[in-house]
């Protein structure tokens, strides 16, 4: 089943956004014959064509599951679903349990990727788009990552831990900044690099800041304490991975699992939220992290190092890292207005900052 390896698609005009290679479907339908499963009907769900992933809806004999082809490395990939199995099994976390093969297996290796089923939570809905919900994503992030700590990875998987890596992704921040500014200065006469020069240098001045706060805090003594101590955080959750479901609030695609520390989803999640509202909300940002710190208490270290990775750039280095791709494309008027809204944004996560710098010091 494994002469040859699973790789990116192309995605066409004459393709759909649902769309997998027949080849893909062949190898999935022989997957599932390893599962005592009678197969009534299957959907594509979501597709990830740049890495050659694919998640399916399955219809069983024995209720709905998902079916999903892995996009990363084998070992990388039994580093999550040993992660999945210890959350359903040792903690009893809300998160899809994992359906095991006729001879007991996890999951099946083909075209050179992981494949494995897991239970379909029915019915699962996001969570409201106001505090209220926000506040309820940041208490079930609290309870995923209280119940990921202890977990040790299977003997033949990869570690995944993004623990010691923060000043390196802070330093590459700071150094990408001059990337941005040579890219606009290349091409100054596209529409939007003039905007780029004018707000770059003092992107990067905060990003050197921040990493200067950053080898200054107690971040090293923190990652001393070691994976296990810390557990693993979900990398990428928002309001579509983490639903309301039967008992509660359920996580689901874990399959980008990684030991960290754990403030580093709140602070994407916060970020992310901010960045949606056009404004740094000092009532949701405090609402928030008090709903995650009542699940997950956070130390006084912890709430230091939450502020610091706050204020990097975060916003600004995620959208404007496009222009290393594709600089014709990218520096049109759209980036123009994008930047003045980034510019915008920030200006008010200064004072929001100030205001709850000292929250946990009382």
């Amino acid at each position: 089943m494994d002469n040859f390896a699973i790789g990116p698609w192309d995605e066409d005009e004459l393709t759909h956004e649902f769309f997998v290679p027949d080849y893909i479907e062949t190898l999935a339908d022989e997957v599932l014959t390893n599962y005592d499963l009678h197969v009534d009907s299957r959907q594509v769900i979501t597709t990830k064509p740049d890495k050659g992933g694919a998640i399916w809806k399955i219809e069983t004999n024995s209720g709905p599951k998902s079916l999903k082809l892995l996009h990363r490395r084998p070992t990388r990939s039994m580093f999550s679903l040993g992660a999945q199995k210890y959350l359903v099994e040792v903690q009893g976390a809300r998160v899809p349990a994992i359906i095991k093969t006729k001879n007991g297996q996890e999951f099946i290796e083909a075209g050179g990727k992981l494949w494995f089923v897991a239970e379909w939570i029915e019915p699962l809905a996001p969570v409201t788009k106001d505090l209220e919900g926000a506040k309820q994503l940041c208490y079930a992030l609290g309870e995923f990552h209280q119940l990921s700590k202890g977990y040790i990875p299977p003997s033949q998987a990869e570690v995944a831990s993004r623990l010691a890596k923060w000043p390196k992704s802070y330093e590459k921040i700071v150094m990408k900044m001059d990337w941005f500014r040579n890219i606009a200065n290349a091409y100054e006469e596209m529409p939007a690099s003039q905007s780029l020069l004018n707000v770059v240098d003092s992107f990067q001045e905060q990003a050197r800041k921040s990493l200067v706060d950053l080898n200054q805090s107690s971040y090293l003594s923190l990652v001393e304490k070691g994976n296990e101590n810390w557990g693993l955080v979900h990398q990428d959750y928002g309001w579509s991975n983490g639903q309301m479901g039967p008992n509660g609030m359920w996580i689901i695609d874990l399959d980008g699992v990684a030991y960290d520390l754990p403030i580093r989803d709140l602070r994407k999640l916060i970020s992310g939220t901010m960045a949606d509202l056009y404004l740094w909300d000092v009532t949701w940002v405090r609402e928030m992290i008090s709903a995650y710190h009542e699940a997950s208490p956070l130390t006084p270290e912890l709430y230091d190092l939450l502020m610091i990775d706050f204020s990097l750039p975060n916003e600004f280095y995620k959208n404007i890292k496009e222009v290393l791709y594709g600089p014709e494309l990218f520096l049109n008027e759209t980036t123009t207005q994008l930047i003045k809204t980034i510019v915008d944004t920030d200006q008010s996560k200064w004072p929001t900052l100030n205001e709850i710098q000292n929250d946990w010091r009382k």
